[in-house]
């Protein structure tokens, strides 16, 4: 028999905002586990999204993460010798990480001198409604739909 799952340590708000949504993507967002960097940089992001959207920059960022959050995806189902493409809802704390690490990965292969700069150029499109991770979302959506005939085989 398998051990018990391990517990979730709590999240410390950040000292900026005092959000813990803002610590999670920070997290999400270090590489080599300099985290006042890292921390640096997404205030910047933020501070140039307000620049550039005339908005506050925090809500433009909360509504980017909104926009790139999927609710359906599709999973893999072994039946009978065939593999299907089952979709299912995701689950609540999935999304949070599904949205942040598209926002991420996205940000990461944008064109720009600097994170802070990518990360704010991806926060932009993805709250209008565009860019690559947006896309990734709507991709996501198109497949769980294409293969809606196979929901009757969900777990």
């Amino acid at each position: 028999m398998r051990k018990a799952q391990a517990k979730k340590l709590p999240l410390a708000p950040d000292p900026k905002f005092n959000d813990k949504m803002v610590t999670r993507f920070v997290n999400c967002l270090m590489w080599g586990g300099n985290k006042s960097v890292v921390l640096t940089a997404f205030y910047d992001a933020i501070e140039k999204v307000s620049k550039i959207s005339n908005e506050e920059g925090y809500e433009v960022w909360k509504r980017a993460l909104a926009n790139v959050t999927p609710s359906v995806e599709v999973r893999s189902r072994r039946i009978g010798g065939a593999t299907f493409q089952i979709p299912t809802e995701v689950r609540p704390d999935r999304k949070i990480s599904l949205s942040m690490k598209w926002l991420i990965r996205y940000s990461r292969e944008r064109n720009g001198k600097s994170i802070s700069d990518k990360l704010a150029n991806e926060i932009i499109a993805a709250a209008k409604g565009e860019g690559a991770a947006f896309k990734k979302k709507e991709d996501t959506h198109r497949m769980a739909d294409a293969n809606k005939a196979f929901s009757h085989f969900r777990i």
